[in-house]
């Protein structure tokens, strides 16, 4: 398919080609439910779309559904699972084509699952890999920009993303829900496209009161107080959404609670590497501008080392600056690195990063693995080692489609071991 598809590329003119792709992605979306027998019609399907928390929110939902005796698969950034059966994700993308989701919908049947947590972005729904999955329920997380250069502007990001709600308001499942952070302001927009979905907004105000620490958050949510171990004020509105998704599906509060309180990481999503050091070593997916200020400061007043990228390939080239300047304001130590240059030039990325720090003069390490290293070399007693942007992605991803195989956290953890002298 590859191979005919640059053929194709290189015999027709641009702008046809372009102009073909719409109708070529839902042929493939349709064919691929035709061969495997439409397998959503089968099953329990919840989706999860927004901008930030989406891999958390489909973890915590799964949790929650297995706690109250479901067999489930789940889709995501993070990792492919079918029952007891799970994968990392290894495509460096959420939802993969070429009839992949058909498949995993229909192995999920064949495997006697009940319910499928699917996380859903908007550069699937442009190539229609939402298209003939029948939801039962979507939850919303929260929009900010993001994948501009793809969508052409903030308003077709919103657009694409819409579409996924109104995927739920053409399905055929009943009863069908809707839960959308009614915080964020586009929330309104999702209750709305979801047309005759039972509607389940919901606030942080929920969980009144409610308290985040170095230690974790807990918060108080239909009359029971929940502990979880993992940080900053973005967790307590994932685990809301998920705890409200879980209801609008009948599951008791008190299972709600021993799900999530049971849930102590989550891949690349805050995740904490430990091997016996006296500091804190953090990697995360945080991406944006926002995300990446809410785990900085998800860690409080202590002293902050950061290793910040950015992705190359003409990828939302506005946030370079801005999240180098959030780091500058945010952290004790910038060190600024490689992550995904693709075709682009790595050092013009840094710099152009650089050009967002106005009082700090930043280090810069090209070598990803060597600016790990130097900031855990660099930290002391209760400091904070942030390694962001990457989290879970197996891959950096450079010139001419080369890929080499990577893992933030399996080379912080083996330069932790390095660095304390721990016998292989």
């Amino acid at each position: 398919m590859e191979p005919l598809l640059r053929l194709a590329k290189l015999l027709i003119p641009k702008s046809l080609f372009e102009s073909l792709q719409p109708t070529y992605h839902y042929l493939l979306s349709i064919l691929g439910a035709i061969i495997y027998r439409f397998p959503s019609r089968h099953l329990n399907i919840v989706g999860v779309t927004g901008t930030k928390g989406k891999s958390s929110v489909c973890e915590l939902a799964n949790a929650i559904l297995e706690e109250a005796g479901f067999e489930t698969a789940l889709a995501s950034t993070i990792r492919f699972k079918i029952g007891s059966k799970s994968r990392p994700n290894m495509f460096k993308m959420t939802m993969p084509g070429r009839f992949f989701i058909q498949k995993f919908l229909r192995d999920a049947v064949n495997a006697g699952c009940r319910w499928v947590v699917l996380e859903m972005t908007s550069q699937g729904v442009l190539q229609s890999r939402h298209k003939f999955i029948e939801l039962n329920a979507l939850v919303f997380t929260n929009l900010a920009p993001e994948h501009i250069e793809s969508h052409g502007s903030y308003e077709k990001y919103l657009s694409a993303k819409l579409e996924i709600a109104q995927a739920l308001a053409v399905s055929r499942k009943t009863p069908k829900a809707i839960i959308a952070n009614a915080d964020d302001k586009e929330g309104a927009k999702f209750l709305t496209a979801a047309g005759n979905a039972a509607r389940f907004p919901y606030s942080l105000t929920d969980a009144a009161p409610h308290h985040a620490t170095d230690e974790g958050v807990s918060l108080r949510w239909r009359d029971s107080t929940f502990f979880s171990p993992l940080k900053g004020e973005f967790s307590m509105y994932n685990i809301i959404a998920a705890a409200t998704f879980a209801e609008s599906q009948g599951i008791p509060a008190e299972t709600i609670k021993r799900a999530i309180e049971r849930v102590s990481v989550i891949r690349g999503r805050g995740e904490e590497v430990r091997t016996g050091q006296t500091f804190t070593v953090v990697v995360d997916y945080a991406h944006t501008p926002e995300s990446l200020t809410e785990i900085y400061r998800a860690y409080g007043s202590r002293k902050k080392i950061c290793v910040l990228g950015n992705t190359g390939g003409g990828r939302d080239k506005w946030k370079r600056p801005k999240m180098a300047e959030i780091a500058e304001r945010e952290c004790t130590t910038v060190i600024l690195t490689n992550e995904d240059p693709y075709d682009e030039d790595p050092q013009t990325i840094v710099q152009e990063m650089a050009r967002g720090m106005k009082k700090k003069k930043p280090e810069i390490i090209m070598d990803r693995r060597e600016a790990i290293a130097k900031a855990l070399a660099l930290a002391k007693e209760t400091d904070v080692v942030l390694i962001t942007g990457k989290g879970t992605d197996p891959y950096i991803c450079g010139s001419r489609g080369t890929k080499t195989r990577w893992s933030d956290s399996g080379v912080a953890a083996e330069e932790l071991a390095k660095l304390l002298k721990i016998p292989k």
